[in-house]
C-alpha cells in the first residue's frame, strides 16, 4: 500500500525527523523539508532544495504540530531560513492531501482556494487518544525530577478529565498516589470515581487547594489565578499540560513563589519516535479513508 505515494514533510521537530524515517524505512518515498541543521534523520529520505519543490512532487504533504507558531510561516525549529505557507500554497498544480496540526480555519480556507484537501490529524481521535500516553509519561518524568518526594503517597490533583486527564489520573493511581480528579461536569466526575480518584467539582476547588502536594492541569483557560493561587499548599509543584494560553497566571505564580512547569509539546521532548510513529500511523489511516491507498 501507498508504493504510489510520495509524502513530503515539511518542518516540524524531532517527531517530524523521526515520522519522515519511519516513512522512509516502509519503503516509501519521502521529500523533506526543514531539517537543514544537524539532526538524526535517515539517509533514505530526499531533501529537496524548498517546500515549493517538495509540495509540486508530492501527494501528501505533512505539516508539523503545531503547523505554525507565527501565522505566517511553518514551525521549523531546525530550518535554516523561515519557510512561509504562502509557499505551499502557491506551489502546487495537483491536488495533493495536506496534514497538519492544529490546523486553524484561516489556513484550511487559503488551502482550499488553492485546490488543496486538508485534514488535521490532531483532531482525530486516535492521534488525541495515542498521544495521550507520551504526554503523560512526560508529565510524571517531570513530576519525579521535581519533587523532593515520591508520588507514592503524594496528593495529586488533576485538573479536567479529557483524554490527558484520565490517562494521568490512572496512572497516577497506579503508582499509588492519592488522586482527586477535578471537573465541571457530572459525568467526568462519575469517570474519576471508576479509577478510584476522589471527584471534586471545578467550582469547589479554592476551598481545598491547600491539600494538595502537586497540581497537573489539562484545562487551555486560566483555571489557576491569582486568587486561587494563593491557597495553594507552600512548596505545591504546578504542571501545566495545556496548550496555549496555558491555565496558570504565571506572573502570579512568580511573585507568590509557585514552582511551575509549563509543559508543552511533551511527546516531541521525551518520546519522538513513538509521537513520530502515532503520527505516521494516523496519516496513513486518513489517506486509506480519502480512498488514496
Amino acid at each position: 500500500m501507498f508504493t504510489d505515494t510520495t509524502f513530503a514533510v515539511i518542518g516540524g521537530d524531532l517527531r517530524q525527523a523521526h515520522l519522515a524515517g519511519l516513512l522512509a524505512a516502509d519503503g516509501l518515498s519521502v521529500l523533506t523539508v526543514g531539517f537543514e541543521r544537524k539532526i538524526p534523520i535517515s539517509s533514505d529520505v530526499l531533501h529537496v532544495k524548498n517546500a515549493a519543490e517538495a509540495v509540486e512532487r508530492a501527494h501528501c504533504v505533512i505539516l508539523p504540530l503545531p503547523f505554525t507558531v507565527d501565522g505566517s510561516t511553518v514551525n521549523a525549529p531546525f530550518s535554516r531560513a523561515p519557510i512561509p505557507l504562502q509557499s505551499i500554497w502557491e506551489a502546487a498544480d495537483h491536488d495533493p492531501l495536506i496534514t497538519g496540526g492544529m490546523l486553524s480555519p484561516d489556513v484550511v480556507e487559503a488551502a482550499r482556494t488553492h485546490g488543496f484537501r486538508t485534514v488535521d490529524y490532531y483532531a482525530k481521535e486516535e492521534m488525541a487518544v495515542r498521544n495521550t500516553v507520551p504526554t503523560v509519561e512526560g508529565a510524571l518524568q517531570i513530576a519525579f525530577e521535581e519533587l523532593p518526594i515520591t508520588l507514592h503517597g503524594t496528593r495529586c490533583l488533576v485538573l479536567g478529565f479529557g483524554r490527558v486527564g484520565r490517562t494521568l489520573c490512572r496512572s497516577l493511581r497506579g503508582l499509588g498516589a492519592e488522586v482527586t480528579g477535578c471537573a465541571r461536569s457530572y459525568d467526568d466526575l462519575a469517570w474519576v470515581r471508576t479509577l478510584d480518584c476522589t471527584p471534586l467539582r471545578l467550582d469547589g476547588l479554592t476551598g481545598v487547594a491547600g491539600r494538595f502536594d502537586v497540581v497537573f492541569n489539562t484545562i487551555p483557560a486560566r483555571i489557576l489565578t491569582a486568587e486561587l493561587l494563593t491557597h495553594l499548599k507552600k512548596g505545591c509543584l504546578v504542571i501545566d499540560l495545556a496548550s496555549k494560553p496555558g491555565g496558570v497566571d504565571f506572573d502570579a505564580a512568580k511573585q507568590l513563589g509557585v514552582k511551575t512547569v509549563w509543559a508543552l509539546s511533551l511527546p516531541g521532548k521525551v518520546a519522538p519516535h513513538t509521537a513520530g510513529q502515532i503520527i505516521k500511523e494516523t496519516v496513513l489511516h486518513i489517506l486509506e479513508e480519502e480512498g488514496l491507498s
